[in-house]
């Protein structure tokens, strides 16, 4: 078992199984239809964290993990400028303060400009509630982050996590533990990496 966590950032430390064997290549292409697009509906977001054998419970825990880094404005300026049947509107579900924030973040532009803005407009370097905080103050980022408030079982859990961050904290590190155990390498393919961040 080794401790891992998101201790620096304020997260708690919690154990995962180590010696999990790593695969020798990365392909961006495998990223497609494994991960959720940030425009994900809550059905969407439900099917592809389902088909890795994760619930709906660990898709809304883990999507915590928004609580922290950046989104380029390409994943989330469609909910400024071209929202709706039109494709010419401002996404109804986003407040309107921090819609006007993000336009002057990132002004609409010629194809290939693509700045960033923090996931987490309150504490982006923080790992704590104010995510599911932004979401219930209609401030989720990505169109995916504002779903979550949208379904009646997802947005009970979001709101819990506001009022409880223990909880959160607890759920994520089972939920991430979960998530490891995804598509195990065994046997000779693969393997086992002398430093985590490098291919031997």
């Amino acid at each position: 078992m080794a401790k891992m966590g998101g201790i620096q950032v304020g997260g708690n430390a919690y154990q995962v199984p180590a010696g999990r064997r790593d695969g020798n290549v990365s392909v961006a292409q495998e990223t497609n239809g494994n991960l959720p697009p940030p425009t994900a509906s809550v059905s969407q977001l439900n099917q592809i964290f389902g088909s890795k054998g994760l619930t709906q419970a660990d898709m809304v825990a883990l999507s915590g993990a928004h609580t922290i880094g950046n989104a380029h404005c390409s994943s989330f300026d469609s909910r400024l400028y071209s929202y709706g049947p039109n494709a010419a509107g401002q996404d109804p579900s986003m407040d309107p303060t921090y819609l006007a924030a993000l336009a002057q973040q990132c002004p609409q532009q010629p194809a290939g400009a693509d700045g960033t803005v923090a996931m987490d407009p309150v504490t982006p370097t923080a790992f704590d509630t104010n995510y599911y905080a932004s979401i219930v103050a209609k401030r989720g980022l990505l169109a995916s982050d504002q779903a979550l408030l949208a379904d009646p079982t997802t947005a009970a859990q979001v709101v819990g996590y506001t009022n409880s961050p223990g909880t959160f904290q607890t759920d994520f590190a089972a939920a991430m533990v979960k998530m490891g155990a995804i598509g195990v390498l065994t046997g000779t393919a693969g393997t086992i990496r002398a430093t985590c961040r490098v291919a031997n």
